[in-house]
């Protein structure tokens, strides 16, 4: 009797093609930068910080279109409203595999964003995007900090914390590898390379981050890749992100 593939795996067998998949994978960020550029200048100026312009733009654009093309493609499988069949990359794995793989991912994410290649993101920033609007950059909160009240920076970290930490890796996740990665799996190998670097370009409004974002996550994509496993990339990408945003937190409150 033929072994039946499960529900969640019948995803891989749809390919897109290159131009759909860098749609797909560019879309959101870019409509994202766009409206960044637009409305966080006009909203600094009533005293909200640039990050949490983006915040609110993430929740409010960026979240729902990967939902709406998750449950589009959930309905043209099913015709009805699931995602059963269409987010992959579900495999078990002991969790001695997560005890390890999580914690070791995390540490060579955090190492490839800051020892590796910040110098470089260093040197791209200063050569390549020194036209790039201060105001625009992320971090502003932390070098304009006098410029805010208190219970708006206290707004901006609960937020940060809720979407940056938990809600938005949770949904790019589901996104980029239980829906986009599967849909290239014909490439084979070259799936996650290209899956992350489409990612990396994916976040237009930090372009000189393109590198550290490559050398940071590629390996722990080979791996979701590798093991079938989202929940991997999920626990990495939150605690990854909670860190940055702990961080940005004691820079602000400190």
């Amino acid at each position: 009797m033929p072994s039946q593939v499960p529900a969640y795996e019948l995803n891989q067998g749809t390919q897109h093609s290159i131009l759909l998949s860098i749609t797909l994978h560019l879309f959101p960020g870019a409509l994202a930068t766009a409206l960044y550029v637009i409305l966080a200048p006009k909203l600094n100026l009533l005293g909200l910080p640039s990050i949490l312009t983006f915040l609110v733009i993430a929740v409010l654009v960026v979240i729902p279109i990967e939902l709406s093309v998750l449950f589009v493609a959930g309905y043209r499988l099913q015709k009805k409203i699931s995602l059963d069949k269409v987010i992959s990359y579900r495999e078990p794995l002991p969790r001695s595999q997560y005890l390890i793989l999580v914690p070791s991912l995390l540490i060579w994410a955090i190492i490839g964003y800051t020892a590796v290649a910040a110098p470089i993101d260093a040197l791209m920033l200063k050569h390549l995007f020194s036209w790039f609007p201060d105001q625009l950059r992320l971090d502003e909160i932390i070098t304009n900090l006098s410029n805010y009240s208190e219970n708006t920076l206290i707004l901006t970290l609960v937020i940060g914390f809720l979407v940056n930490g938990l809600l938005g890796p949770i949904v790019e996740e589901l996104y980029f590898r239980g829906y986009l990665l599967p849909c290239i799996s014909r490439f084979g190998k070259w799936a996650p390379l290209l899956n992350t670097t489409l990612f990396s370009i994916y976040h237009f409004f930090t372009p000189w981050q393109l590198f550290s974002r490559i050398v940071g996550l590629l390996p722990l994509y080979y791996v979701v890749w590798w093991k079938k496993n989202i929940y991997i990339g999920i626990w990495v990408h939150c605690l990854m992100n909670s860190i940055a945003t702990i961080f940005m937190a004691l820079a602000v409150m400190i």
